[in-house]
Parts: structure tokens; C-alpha cells; sequence
């Protein structure tokens, strides 16, 4: 009998389709102004009039380029596909080579234990699936975006323009149709193509990053102003934190014509006021021009400037010491006015030297543990491209990747981050640096970060260092450095700790495993077919709706995703009554994939009350067993989430 007086517990299906952007930004406008809404549609009139016109001024400081609206819907528009686990001892297809030959991915490391993770595919899709799981939960992103040097990207997508088409939406046409002129390969359509690639993955990357969090981007001169413009409008101007300049060579470059560069820029915004900018540590170096020969309560101290830059009339007068002796001041007068001047004598700020002929201000060394950090990092602390290419060759023998970053430049991102248990996140990882300096820095100062990279199986050049090395793309060079480098970081941890017993040195071991997971299309086969395209044939092959290759596991992180759970949880496997049970972190999911699912099993997996539960579809023979699949979960676990798929 039906309990009709308990609450309706639905069996919804999983949708397994990212968030439509654009519809969340229509919800929320409902919540706030549910006038401007109907049937999902804004009335602007109506807006404009609860705002004021003159929110909706004919004028106003814009960055646009050409493409930038198809840009910006880009970042809000939903994708079906899904990431596919490659678990350790496996390897998948990730491409063909020009023979026809499948590359293999190389699998995970530690899948059991490790919270990192190593996604392969286009990073602007992968963001899109990442959006609900680590919406707000990654605290530092570390991007070195491919610089654009006017050349196709590897990075295809779909708003990217042909000089035709940028044209035609500049409007570069007379009245007879003639061209006002041809656009050269310098011009602004490369620019405009590499601003539409940037701008959805800044979109997505701001969402994922927590309130305190923070962002670096390296890039070099010729995109820095426009995405410094960029980030304003994404981040907000008022969260730009600064822009570094990073030495990254030493060497003079002699064969250039122009001015021998050595620099790249690091633009660095928060998400908000509430990131605390972290500080570096302090050196006898930093430290030696404080002193503290008074005693003086305030601490440590050095003299500072009391002159005045410009000239001004009004700070120019004597000072008298206390036995009466008169102290001219320099050509532009005092550093403050007459009165300031005698409060800061009087707090002690300002005090006189020995013989009373010069006055002294005291600036005190208010971070004895820390000091903040300067816009200009040298190679000499934090490396240069040589240095990052050194620590490549350290592992590689020879560098099969051509652009690193040295560890110790990202390194000094995180001490600013100031989060010894941030995830961080890197979506151009290359040859993974940053997951080689997150291993390092946890080893160091026994932090628990975890790293998530996001790289393109890019091909390598077939002519490449990194072929003859037999590394078919960047993800393998990637994936393979993390193994090394983890191995060479537990064997530093391993020496420095000898004196310590076996057990006691593995605790001070980092995580140095990573999941692999790879970007795939959707698990579920396409079945939308319009009534006349319904053949025999067609309704043989719709007995499932879940694609033939895909497995049990394939299936969990669909749903995963779809549900908005951390990709790097633990999960155990079992059987109960002759069917395969996933349960994932102790219960904020239990799935079960098999065709058929006994009422044992289905009271068994109820008994433990998780939260969310997942079958297939075709696990019920029809509505009578889903109905008595609700009414077990109705009885012992009524707060349960069911879907099926």
C-alpha cells in the first residue's frame, strides 16, 4: 500500500549537461528584480526603470574587440561531455599519429590515496565540467597562457575568426562593398582571436576560485595591456593585487635589433578584499639596516628620508633642538609641515642625533617574520628560464619541453597565496611546474596542497627532443615529470629525515600520486531522433542509453561531475547480492550500474543512508520496481537523493 502522507521521494534522471550560463544569470536577476523576468525572458525597459537611466548612459570606457560578445556567451554556454578515469596499469587512445598509430595515455599514480589530479583535454571544456564541483574551493590558479606571437592557437575554438569574417564584423567596407583596407597578419585580428580564446577560461576561472583566492597569469608585451584590460573587467579593477616583473634570463641577447628583453610580466588579482596577502621570509640580508640602539619599545628600526622631494614654501623653517641649537632645514624644506614635525618629535618618531645638528626619522621594522612582497622578482631568487630548463634536463637528461617555468618562481606565488592546504590550479600546465613546485613546497614546510593541471594532448613536433624521447604529446612529458619529480622529492625528504624511524619518515612524505582523468564526449548515446527516423534497428540499439564502451567507472565521474562532487574523494568497491557497489567518500554517494538490482541490494544500499544514490535505468524491469525503490528509501532513508540514468 502506498504511504501517501510521506513526502515524495522522485527517481530524477541525471542530466549530464553543464549549467547553462546565461540561464543562471536570468535566475539570478529573477531573485533580485522578479519583476524584469517572465518566462525566462529580461525586460530591459523595466529594468531601466527600477535602475535609472543613467545606469544605461550612451557612453562609457569599454575593452571590446571583434568576437567579444560570441566570447563572452562562450563562457555561460553548456557542453555534454564528460571526463573518463585512466586508472593505474591502463592506458586509453587520446589520438593517431600520421600513420594512423593510437597514442596512449599513460595512467594514474596512487588512484586509492591521492588528492591531485591530472585532466587531459581543451581546458575551456574541462572548466565547464569543473564548474559545480569546485565552484569557489580552488584557492591559487597559476596560468602561463600561450603568448601570441600572431600565429594560429592550438587552442580551436569555435568563435575563432578568418580574416574574412573579422572584417566583415569590423565593418570594413565602403558603400560599393571595397575593402577599406587589408588586414595584415600583425593587425588586430590575432589579437582579437587571442582575446576570445582568453576571455571564457578567465570567466570560469573566477568562479572556481574561493573568496580569499588569488590568480597569476604570466605573459609577455604583446597581450599584457589587453589582458590587463581583460582581468579588470573579469576580476574587477579594484582586486588587481599588481603587475610583477619576473627576470626570467640573465644572457644579453646581442643578435637582437631591438631592446634585449628579460623580462616577462605576472598580473596578479584576487577574487576579493578578503584575500590575505601572505608575506616572504625575512633575511639577515633584509634585516641588517635595523637596529635598535636606543632600546626603543617599538623594535627594530632604521633612519628614513625627513627631506622633501619638491620645493614648498610652507615647509621651509628651522628646527630647535632641546638644548636650543637650530637645524636648517635642506634646499625643498622638511618631509611634513611645522605642526606634523612637532607631533612626531613629541610621539618620539622623529628624534635628534647626538650632537643635535640633524634630526632622525625612525622607521620600524613592524614584520619581524615576514616582509611584503615587491613587484620586481630577480632570477636570482626565484629562477630563470635556464633554471627551469636545468631542472628539466635534471630528470630528463635532455628538456623535452621547450617553455618551463622554474619552481621556485611558482613557489613564491604560493607563499603569497599564504595557504599551506590551497588547492591549486593550473589550466596550461605544459610540463607540469606548478605540480612539481606544489610537491616540493609541501615537503618543505609539510603543507598539504593539492595541485589540479588541465592540459591539451597537444602533438609534439615530430622533430622534437621530445620524440626522440618517445613522447607522442605534452600531457605524457607532463604526466611522466610529476612521477619523477615525486620520486625525486620523497628521496630528499627520505635523506634529510635519516635519523628517523621508517614510519615516522613517511609521514613526512607529500602526496606525490595524481588521478589521470581524460575529456571525452557525453557517456549517453544520442537519442534524439524525430519520430519518422524511429527504425527497428534504431529501437535495438536504445535497449541502453549508455554508450557500449563505457564502464562502471566511466560512469561514476559522469555522475560525480553531474552532482557537483570533488573529483579526488575516496571510493570503495563491493558486491552485494551478485551486484558491483561504488561507494564514494563514506557515503555522499553510493552507485550501482548493474542491469538488474535485487530488492536485497537495494535495501542494503538504503540501510546506510547516503546521500545521494544512482542507478541505471534499466535496473527496474518498469514503474512498479522504481515504486518499490522508493518506498524502501522512503523508510530508511528518507533524506536520500535518487536518480537514475
Amino acid at each position: 500500500m502506498m504511504h501517501t502522507n510521506r513526502k515524495e521521494l522522485r527517481m530524477d534522471k541525471m542530466k549530464f549537461e553543464t549549467k547553462d550560463g546565461t540561464a543562471l544569470n536570468i535566475e539570478q536577476l529573477a531573485n533580485l528584480f522578479p519583476e524584469v523576468v517572465a518566462e525566462g525572458k529580461v525586460n530591459f525597459d523595466t529594468l531601466r526603470t527600477l535602475l535609472g537611466d543613467e545606469v544605461f548612459g550612451d557612453e562609457a570606457y569599454e575593452f571590446t574587440w571583434v568576437g567579444k560578445r560570441e566570447a563572452v556567451r562562450e563562457a555561460g554556454r553548456p557542453i555534454r561531455k564528460t571526463l573518463r578515469p585512466v586508472v593505474e596499469d591502463e592506458s586509453v587512445p587520446t589520438g593517431e599519429d600520421s600513420e594512423g598509430n593510437p597514442y596512449l595515455s599513460s595512467g594514474s599514480k596512487d588512484w586509492d590515496t591521492t588528492q591531485n589530479l591530472y585532466i587531459e583535454g581543451d581546458n575551456l571544456d574541462v572548466l565547464k565540467l569543473l564548474q559545480e564541483s569546485y565552484l569557489g574551493k580552488v584557492k591559487m590558479i597559476y596560468i602561463d597562457p600561450p603568448y601570441n606571437t600572431g600565429n594560429d592557437f592550438v587552442y580551436r575554438d569555435d568563435f575563432k575568426q578568418s580574416r574574412e569574417e573579422y572584417e566583415d564584423e569590423l565593418g570594413a567596407l565602403d558603400e560599393e562593398g571595397k575593402r577599406f583596407f587589408k588586414n595584415a597578419d600583425t593587425s588586430g585580428r590575432f589579437h582579437s582571436d587571442w582575446c576570445s580564446m582568453m576571455y571564457p577560461r578567465l570567466v570560469l576561472a573566477r568562479n572556481m576560485l574561493t573568496d580569499d583566492g588569488v590568480i597569476f597569469i604570466s605573459i609577455d608585451d604583446n597581450e599584457q595591456a589587453n589582458l590587463k584590460k581583460m582581468c579588470d573587467e573579469v576580476f574587477g579593477i579594484s582586486n588587481f593585487l599588481g603587475n610583477v616583473i619576473w627576470q626570467h634570463s640573465i644572457q644579453p641577447k646581442g643578435y637582437s635589433d631591438t631592446l634585449s628583453v628579460h623580462h616577462n610580466h605576472i598580473l596578479c588579482f584576487q577574487k576579493s578584499d578578503s584575500f590575505n596577502l601572505g608575506r616572504l621570509e625575512r633575511t639577515e640580508e633584509d634585516n641588517k639596516a635595523y637596529r635598535n640602539p636606543d632600546n626603543d619599545s617599538g623594535g627594530p628600526w632604521r633612519s628614513g628620508d625627513v627631506r622633501n622631494a619638491l620645493y614648498r614654501p610652507n615647509l621651509i623653517y628651522d628646527v630647535i633642538s632641546p638644548s636650543g641649537k637650530i637645524i636648517k632645514p635642506s634646499e625643498n624644506g622638511w618631509r611634513w609641515s611645522k605642526d606634523t614635525m612637532e607631533q612626531k618629535i613629541e610621539s618620539g618618531e622623529i628624534v635628534f642625533s647626538e650632537d643635535e645638528t640633524r634630526i632622525i626619522r625612525k622607521i620600524y621594522l613592524k614584520n619581524l617574520d615576514g616582509r611584503t612582497p615587491e613587484s620586481i622578482w630577480f632570477a636570482k631568487d626565484v629562477g630563470s628560464t635556464r633554471d627551469a630548463m636545468g631542472e628539466l634536463k635534471a630528470m630528463f637528461d635532455k628538456s623535452p619541453f621547450d617553455t618551463p617555468k622554474p619552481t621556485k618562481l611558482i613557489s613564491r606565488m604560493m607563499a603569497i597565496a599564504n595557504d599551506p592546504n590551497a588547492t591549486v590550479l593550473d589550466f596550461f600546465s605544459g610540463s607540469s611546474s606548478t605540480a612539481h613546485a606544489v610537491m616540493r613546497l609541501n615537503a618543505e614546510d609539510g603543507g598539504n596542497r593539492k595541485f589540479i593541471m588541465v592540459q591539451l594532448p597537444e602533438v609534439t613536433d615530430r622533430k622534437s627532443e621530445a620524440v626522440k624521447q618517445n613522447y607522442e604529446n605534452i600531457t605524457e612529458i607532463g604526466k611522466e615529470r610529476i612521477r619523477r619529480a615525486g620520486e625525486k622529492v620523497v628521496e630528499e625528504v627520505v635523506e634529510a629525515n635519516k635519523q628517523l624511524k621508517p614510519n615516522e619518515v613517511e609521514k613526512q612524505v607529500p602526496d606525490i600520486g595524481f588521478r589521470v582523468l581524460k575529456l571525452d564526449d557525453t557517456n549517453m548515446k544520442d537519442v534524439f531522433h524525430s519520430v519518422g527516423e524511429y527504425r527497428q534497428d534504431l529501437l535495438d540499439g536504445m535497449v541502453s542509453n549508455i554508450k557500449d564502451d563505457r564502464s562502471d567507472m566511466d560512469l561514476l565521474y559522469g555522475c560525480l561531475i553531474d552532482w557537483g562532487l570533488p573529483l579526488s574523494l575516496p571510493h570503495a568497491y563491493e558486491k552485494i547480492d551478485g551486484v558491483a557497489i561504488h561507494t564514494y567518500n563514506n557515503g555522499d554517494l553510493i552507485a550501482c550500474f548493474a542491469d538488474m538490482v535485487s530488492e536485497k541490494a537495494i535495501k542494503e544500499i538504503a540501510s546506510r543512508q547516503p546521500q545521494r544514490a544512482v542507478f541505471r535505468d534499466s535496473s527496474f524491469a518498469g514503474s512498479p520496481e522504481k515504486i518499490n525503490v522508493a518506498e524502501i528509501f522512503k523508510l530508511s532513508a528518507p533524506n536520500t537523493s535518487i536518480r537514475v540514468i
